[in-house]
């Protein structure tokens, strides 16, 4: 299996939330299951049934991120040589060149990608078009609406 791009950032969230499914909700599930089990008839119980569906998705979700950060390969673009052009884990400031519209986005794996909050993944045709470019190119995006030019205004990598 080829290894998935993920930043430092990225790694950590998910250790975290891996962390926290073992030590928090994995025990308070088996407390929930113990307790229910308790009350008897395990066939009519909808408690019982509630928290072995909840320890369901506790375990499969545990399963998830550890394949996740065992595929990993993650990259702390601080320490990368990137001689100003846009690479894995940076951050650009981009205008759209028609409507003067400036946005920034930072270059990330499929699993960390939130629109919202700034993040594109990898595999985007605007990280396509970007990667590889400097400060001062303009790359053309295939949009469903048609071509779309942006032009690079910074590069960071923090």
């Amino acid at each position: 299996m080829s290894k998935v791009p993920l930043t430092v950032k990225g790694a950590e969230k998910l250790r975290a939330e891996l962390e926290e499914l073992k030590t928090v909700v994995r025990p308070r599930i088996i407390a929930s299951i113990a307790t229910a089990r308790a009350h008897g008839d395990l066939k009519e119980n909808a408690e019982y049934h509630a928290a072995r569906e909840q320890q369901s998705f506790a375990e499969g979700r545990i399963g998830e991120i550890e394949g996740k950060l065992s595929n990993a390969q993650v990259i702390d673009v601080t320490k990368l040589d990137a001689n100003g052009k846009v690479v894995f884990g940076a951050t650009v400031e981009i205008e759209d060149v028609d409507l003067e519209k400036r946005v920034v986005y930072q270059i990330v794996g499929e699993d960390e990608a939130s629109i919202k909050d700034g993040r594109i993944s990898i595999g985007s045709p605007i990280a396509r078009a970007l990667i590889g470019k400097e400060v001062g190119d303009v790359v053309t995006v295939k949009a469903p609406a048609g071509n779309v030019e942006y032009e690079i205004l910074s590069v960071e990598y923090i």
